[in-house]
């Protein structure tokens, strides 16, 4: 993949998906990463990402739209579900979650574990497509 755009920077469906709960003393105010006003309470020793524990979740770090161009606002200090969530395929492991928040938002599962790749790829912008890869009519 290492000449293509990482998926994820077209998806984001993980982050408008899931609640992003951690153990407080990751937030700045406790010497963590994560920027604190980013946080709210979830219980005596959690904390979540603002935005994250309501029905129809989105991450207050997410920044674009979901299926388009995207990224997280603090990616550098992303808390540790966000660190340790891996996309579908990466190390040709399906990550049924990852396929889950891309279905609910209409996008393609990114592996299927019957392949040996990654299922879908984002072309990388300004290239052409090998030969053996376009389609001929008929």
């Amino acid at each position: 993949m290492s000449d293509s755009l990482n998926p994820c920077m077209t998806c984001g469906a993980c982050c408008a998906h899931f609640r992003v709960s951690f153990y407080w003393a990751e937030a700045d105010d406790a010497g963590g990463l994560v920027p604190v006003e980013l946080t709210e309470p979830l219980s005596l020793l959690m904390r979540n990402m603002r935005g994250t524990n309501v029905r129809e979740p989105r991450c207050v770090a997410l920044q674009g739209e979901i299926g388009g161009c995207v990224s997280c606002g603090i990616y550098q200090h992303r808390p540790s579900p966000c660190r340790e969530f891996e996309m579908s395929g990466e190390h040709g492991v399906l990550n049924e979650a990852c396929d889950r928040a891309r279905a609910r938002y209409g996008l393609p599962a990114l592996f299927h574990p019957s392949l040996p790749e990654m299922t879908e790829r984002c072309p990388n912008p300004g290239a052409s497509l090998p030969a053996e890869h376009v389609q001929s009519p008929g």
